[in-house]
């Protein structure tokens, strides 16, 4: 069967209506504009209209287009960095905070599937990550020592002799267990939210891409003007959920945030053994490179096998090469899917701050949360809840408010990535010497 160049995620959905049909126009003004309509955007509108609040969701094309249908579904604990590299940066206290905000994440996303019965296929099944080196394997009971003793969570360190309890590949050095993690249909989750944020009585409107944002006092009330391709409209607060989307319209945040692509094949159907031989236990799975890859059977028993074939977000040429990429990685981890077929592949482009951390809270005037570097789907629905709370005048307990949000070296970007093939190089070299 070909290789199709579309997200399986979305064979598997059918979006909502937004009855925000072109000739609609937008609402002249409004409490808060919310730009993006993925898990940031839609957890933020949803919190925000339950509360009363009159909320328009501006999404340049349609609901979850970018990284929220794109990702492999994984709903993880933890954050891109290390805990003893988050300690150094952060001290101990932030740190903990940091690190009982991701599993609040996963609680955060099981609460919600529930509230607006979502059928997204959400299952606790934990993640894998597997060791790519010997040393590797060996940092992982330093991990779970530090994570068990700091901040009271329990990880299990697999041997290499154990290993095949997890996983169907011999490649690997062991591995360390996360049972909090889970899984979940992305495409599936983002329209469930989508629908939950308009029940509650949110706007959305598609196909709203904004050009600007200026601010501009309305009857004696500072707010915000935003110049759209649906007409202007005026807001007292605008809340940006845009991640690796993140446009001149917030030139700021745009400086701030790296683009990277991320590729994603899926398989053809298997057979029960074959799919219990590969995951046994139906982990979310990810391996110990900077360079990784990510992969996990799907609710219908498909392999969808993720990485970094290419650091440049997603082109038709981009595509298709990391397909064959990722085939050949697939096959590295798994011999035994050498004669199965690749039916979908597609790529999406995830939002990376310059200290591969996620960051939240206020910018020239403009609330924002973004930076989640592929831990989005947990991070992203909290912060959007959590940044909802801010704006409606809580005090919410979040730890990534407020910390140091760096730039670029010398101020050398300027919102286009320049150096990504640089940082992919680099990268490759780290993978080979660590």
């Amino acid at each position: 069967m070909p290789v199709l160049e579309q997200n399986y995620w979305l064979t598997t959905v059918k979006m909502p209506k937004t009855d925000t049909e072109a000739a609609r126009p937008l609402p002249e003004k409004v409490d808060v504009a919310v730009v993006g309509a993925g898990f940031t955007g839609l957890s933020a509108a949803r919190t925000l209209a339950r509360r009363g609040v009159k909320v328009a969701v501006l999404e340049a094309e349609t609901i979850g287009w970018g990284a929220s249908s794109r990702n492999g579904g994984m709903v993880l604990t933890g954050l891109k960095l290390g805990v003893n590299k988050l300690i150094s940066m952060y001290g101990r206290e932030r740190t903990q905070r940091m690190y009982a905000a991701s599993l609040a994440s996963i609680e955060c996303v099981e609460k919600l599937v529930r509230e607006e019965r979502i059928d997204c296929n959400f299952s606790r099944s934990g993640h894998l990550e597997v060791a790519c080196k010997q040393k590797h394997f060996e940092d992982y009971s330093r991990q779970a020592e530090v994570i068990a003793r700091e901040f009271n969570h329990q990880l299990r360190v697999v041997p290499r002799s154990k290993l095949r309890a997890e996983i169907g590949s011999e490649i690997y050095y062991g591995g360390m267990v996360d049972e909090t993690s889970a899984g979940l249909n992305p495409a599936r989750y983002v329209a469930g939210l989508a629908q939950a944020a308009m029940r509650a009585g949110a706007a959305v409107f598609e196909k709203a891409w904004v050009g600007s944002i200026e601010r501009q006092a309305q009857d004696g009330v500072q707010g915000w003007r935003l110049a759209t391709s649906r007409g202007p409209l005026w807001a007292h607060d605008v809340f940006a959920g845009t991640s690796g989307y993140t446009s001149k319209a917030t030139p700021a945040l745009q400086k701030k945030i790296i683009p990277i692509g991320s590729y994603i094949i899926t398989t053809e159907i298997l057979s029960k053994t074959m799919a219990r031989n590969l995951s046994p236990r139906n982990r979310m799975i990810y391996d110990s490179k900077n360079y990784l890859y990510y992969y996990r059977l799907t609710p219908d028993r498909r392999l969808l096998f993720g990485g970094r074939a290419a650091f440049f977000p997603e082109t038709a040429d981009s595509i298709r090469k990391s397909a064959e990429i990722l085939r050949q990685g697939m096959i590295e981890v798994y011999p035994q899917l050498r004669n199965t077929n690749v039916e979908y592949v597609w790529g999406g482009t995830l939002d990376f701050a310059f200290d591969i951390m996620p960051h939240a809270g206020q910018m020239d005037g403009i609330y924002f949360a973004l930076g989640y570097a592929g831990h989005g789907v947990a991070m992203a629905t909290y912060q959007g809840q959590k940044m909802a709370e801010l704006i409606l005048g809580d005090k919410p307990e979040n730890p990534f408010v407020g910390i140091p949000f760096p730039g670029a070296p010398l101020g050398l970007y300027n919102g286009k990535p320049w150096f990504l093939p640089l940082a992919g190089a680099w990268y490759k070299f780290l993978d080979w010497v660590s």
